[in-house]
């Protein structure tokens, strides 16, 4: 007996970098109810083109039944459901209600993940994409970033979108590691 969709939790889902769109439509080609919150920002400073891009990169919300998710860590794009160790959680809807809200409201959002003086990072996008540095600082809101090469530090003003936490390429590189069987 299938489940009715107004009954089942909406879950939080961490996909590759920059795969956010095209998971959304894998899921929803699929069947599954899927909330992906995108917001409206200039292309570069000073240009007048806008792009649409996700609130939160790197993630999208799903609604199933958490019994029944194989069919959805299977697909590609995937890297795991957010929980606690392999037990996935739910994410309450008023949080996500308020998220359609500043959605609809069309005002100018920035996302920000916070850094701190001696984080561990990985360059995820830019000319330095693939680096790993040290945060070192914050200069006209960009990250002041030191790259160790050949026993030497040099520090380099980088945008803090570029970045993710190292913490957070580790888990994913032994997700992958582990044959993607992460949760």
């Amino acid at each position: 007996m299938l489940t009715p969709v107004a009954s089942l939790n909406w879950f939080a889902i961490r996909v590759k970098s920059n795969r956010e769109y095209i998971t959304s439509q894998s899921l929803i080609g699929r069947g599954y109810e899927v909330f992906l919150p995108l917001h409206t920002r200039r292309q570069k400073k000073g240009s007048a083109a806008e792009v649409r891009r996700p609130l939160l990169p790197g993630y999208l919300f799903c609604r199933f039944d958490v019994k029944d998710r194989l069919p959805v860590l299977t697909l590609p794009g995937i890297v795991h459901i957010v929980g606690s160790g392999k037990i996935p959680l739910p994410v309450d809807e008023t949080e996500l209600e308020s998220l359609r809200v500043l959605i609809r409201t069309g005002l100018p959002v920035r996302t920000e993940e916070r850094y701190t003086v001696g984080q561990k990072i990985r360059i995820v996008r830019g000319p330095l994409a693939g680096a790993d540095g040290v945060v070192a600082g914050s200069k006209d809101q960009r990250l002041v970033v030191s790259i160790t090469l050949l026993q030497r530090s040099v520090s380099v003003l980088l945008e803090p979108e570029w970045l993710v936490s190292a913490a957070v390429v580790d888990k994913e590189r032994k997700c992958l590691v582990a044959g993607g069987s992460c949760l």
